[in-house]
């Protein structure tokens, strides 16, 4: 008996073969455009950050995943209020040794795509007390921050510590931000830097604005600026008189959003 196969079935086979390869091309399409469309994203829109560490709370808790609005800071610049993710200055986070092997390459692949929220290290997150011309200083009778002649109620710190580790006089300098954390008695903020730039982050430094916390699905929220910022009287700043401000950093991990 014969085994050759008759022409119906070898063109049969053909565009089998044919439909496989079509598809392999179609999902190879599909990846590289979902990619690239990731990164753009990524690039210029949004990323997602983790917290690692408290210095947020109870805003921002450890382990949360965030979402972080470039185009937001791009086309609207940055106020006060709005919680930043920035890059480091210099000397605010200590030294971290990278993750190397394949698991750290396919790792930082992942991130860079935009698959997985950054966590490089590199990055942290607080919020904006004041912009450049703002004079703050802490703090008052009720130890209370005073921003432009305006005590501040911040109903959003964490409860316990309070905010007056240490005692300051600053005016923002020009295109630079000064930031604190939620948690004041467990953040490395702008206040123990004072002895360069008055401890501010420089607009060049600010990655995009935290507008939601995106994981766990128990802590979806966004992150409106609070209303004691949105006082008109902040905005009729009293004269700047530049001071300098020192303290002791208080025990606490460094906060980072990468």
């Amino acid at each position: 008996m014969s085994t050759t196969s008759s022409p119906r079935s070898r063109d049969a086979e053909r565009r089998g073969a044919g439909k496989q390869t079509s598809l392999v091309r179609e999902l190879v399409l599909i990846v590289g455009v979902a990619l690239i469309l990731s990164v753009l994203v990524r690039t210029f829109l949004a990323q997602a950050f983790y917290v690692p560490s408290s210095s947020m709370e109870n805003t921002l808790l450890v382990q949360d995943r965030i979402l972080v609005s470039k185009l937001s800071t791009e086309i609207g610049g940055v106020h006060r209020g709005e919680i930043v993710v920035f890059t480091d200055p210099g000397g605010w986070l200590p030294a971290t040794a990278p993750v190397g092997g394949a698991a750290g390459a396919v790792r930082n692949a992942l991130m860079w795509v935009g698959l997985l929220p950054s966590d490089t290290g590199e990055d942290l997150v607080k919020r904006v007390i004041g912009v450049g011309g703002d004079h703050i200083v802490c703090c008052d009778a009720k130890n209370r921050i005073v921003l432009n002649g305006v005590p501040l109620v911040e109903p959003y710190l964490k409860p316990g510590d309070g905010t007056a580790q240490v005692r300051f006089d600053v005016t923002v300098p020009a295109g630079r931000y000064f930031v604190m954390g939620d948690n004041r008695g467990d953040s490395s903020d702008s206040r123990f830097h004072l002895d360069v730039a008055q401890g501010t982050v420089p607009e060049a430094n600010i990655v995009g604005r935290v507008v939601a916390v995106i994981w766990p699905m128990s802590r979806w929220s966004g992150a409106p600026v609070p209303v004691t910022f949105e006082n008109p009287k902040l905005n009729a700043a009293p004269a700047a008189r530049p001071a300098n401000g020192s303290g002791d950093r208080p025990s606490g991990t460094v906060a980072s959003a990468g």
